[in-house]
């Protein structure tokens, strides 16, 4: 009966920190999906031709503009790879699409702080910046080379007909003319629907594991593991190293993250930890095993190690930063709830989104969108039979 008692508790904390964001996870989507309604993917290759600035920028803001889902935009990636795109580029734009979109800015602000917001957003540009740096300074072009041809062969990983589909509107008329439109509503509709369904586990999973934690594990173990009794440099360092593997562990990408974020600030983990753990959430195991497929070992093992050294070294940046600025919080009390729901704003906003989302549903189901997403579901079963039927020919030969 304890047992059963604490299990309810941990799910009651999960949904109650579900209800506390479910708000701003509509306002999130919607958003991206207007944007991904009106800014087509057709062009992001030629608009990414080299790892210039300008070609740095362009991916930083046109992978804001995409879905925050961590196996879309790697999938999204190796296809911009594969019509030419520039390779430093097109991973520019990967980390852009996973720490710059609206949706997780908002439930960082929502949950812990809008510091950590400023932060991701800041910390992530200088990422993107110091990614650039090491593949100038490292990555060779024969090394480029063997994974653009490892790219080509089309291997599955995961989310590639998500990758491949392209909902958005031709240019014509004004911006608002194009969202007010019937085919602006419908690509709308069922860009905010497909990210659901592209996210939906992630955020599940990364409630339960909240919920889990902020359940069982005690303050003292999380303090004793993030040296919180500790004065200097010393903790903002390992927590800036630690929080990356922590992600790898968990499992958990994309927003699924953020939950989980404020649970190791309260426990007491670096500002330079809890960046660099949301920053991770591209070097979780499944995300590096994708990146063997697509682009070869060696480039897997050359991505992990400088993504996590762009990752430390940006938090640790921030952090720097932000205490100049007396930026960093002095309290450590971001939104874990007890397992009660109170009729607050929250629950009015929710109630309000509900309704919009509920709207978009409909429309949904009524253009097509079941069988717009089972296309894609059966593109990406087709391209796992044709990577299998690639991989025991060549076994043959």
């Amino acid at each position: 009966m304890t047992l059963l008692l604490e299990i309810l508790r941990a799910l009651g904390m999960s949904f109650a920190m579900f209800w506390e964001i479910l708000w701003a996870l509509a306002v999130g989507f919607t958003i991206s999906a207007v944007v991904q309604a009106v800014v087509s993917k057709g062009e992001m290759s030629r608009l990414l031709p080299d790892s210039s600035l300008r070609s740095l920028w362009r991916a930083a803001w046109l992978g804001a503009a995409s879905s925050s889902c961590s196996y879309a935009a790697v999938a999204i990636t190796r296809s911009m790879v594969r019509k030419g795109a520039d390779f430093t580029a097109a991973i520019a734009f990967e980390f852009a699409s996973t720490n710059l979109v609206v949706e997780l800015g908002i439930i960082l602000w929502l949950l812990i702080g809008w510091q950590f917001t400023l932060a991701e957003y800041i910390g992530g540009l200088l990422m993107i910046l110091i990614l650039a740096l090491l593949f100038k300074t490292f990555l060779k072009k024969p090394l480029v080379e063997e994974a653009v041809a490892q790219a080509e062969l089309g291997i599955a990983g995961k989310m590639e007909g998500h990758a491949e589909h392209d909902m958005s509107l031709d240019a014509s008329g004004t911006v608002l003319q194009r969202i007010l439109s019937k085919k602006g509503l419908t690509a709308i509709s069922h860009f905010f629907i497909m990210d659901i369904s592209m996210l939906w586990k992630e955020i599940v999973s990364g409630l339960l594991i909240t919920g889990a934690l902020a359940a069982w594990v005690p303050h003292t173990f999380w303090q004793h593991f993030f040296l919180a009794g500790h004065t200097g440099f010393l903790p903002t360092l390992w927590g800036a190293l630690v929080g990356p593997l922590v992600a790898i562990l968990s499992f958990v990408c994309s927003i699924g993250n953020v939950p989980l974020a404020a649970v190791l600030w309260n426990g007491g983990i670096s500002f330079a930890g809890v960046v660099s753990f949301i920053f991770a959430d591209l070097l979780i195991l499944p995300i590096l095993s994708i990146y063997r497929k697509y682009y070869g070992l060696k480039m897997a093992l050359f991505l992990a190690v400088t993504s996590y050294a762009a990752m430390v070294v940006a938090a640790m940046a921030v952090e720097g930063l932000f205490s100049l600025l007396h930026l960093i919080p002095t309290e450590r009390h971001a939104l874990v709830l007890d397992p009660h729901i109170t009729w607050n704003y929250t629950s009015v906003l929710n109630v309000i989104f509900l309704g919009v989302s509920s709207l978009l549903l409909w429309r949904f189901l009524k253009t097509g969108g079941p069988e717009m997403l089972a296309m894609m579901d059966s593109s990406e079963v087709r391209s796992g039979n044709e990577s299998s039927a690639h991989d025991h020919h060549h076994g043959h030969d």
